[in-house]
């Protein structure tokens, strides 16, 4: 049976291994790519042709539905309701 300071050894050669296979498989996925851009002629946008990276899209703004008389404060009904809303009949606020 093997010690713990002999597993914990394996367990270095081991990583030292994957670390070792990941390096060489990046390298030859990585020329894999080299290869084909430049037997295709590609380009970077032809590539990545969303730029960058993804842009989030903008959120739409939603028109209010309810209006607090005593403040002007409105809420569109969408996520937490407001503490002056909470609780209370809703159709008093609506727009």
């Amino acid at each position: 049976m093997a010690t713990y300071k002999d597993l914990l050894k394996q367990r270095e050669a081991l990583d030292q291994q994957i670390k070792d296979a990941r390096q060489r498989e990046i390298s030859d996925g990585l020329a894999q790519v080299k290869s084909l851009v430049a037997e295709f002629g590609l380009t970077a946008q032809d590539v990545f042709p969303s730029g960058r990276g993804r842009r989030a899209k903008p959120h739409a703004t939603v028109a209010a539905k309810y209006r607090n008389p005593a403040t002007g404060a409105t809420w569109s009904g969408r996520g937490k309701p407001p503490k002056w809303i909470q609780g209370q009949d809703r159709s008093r606020f609506a727009i």
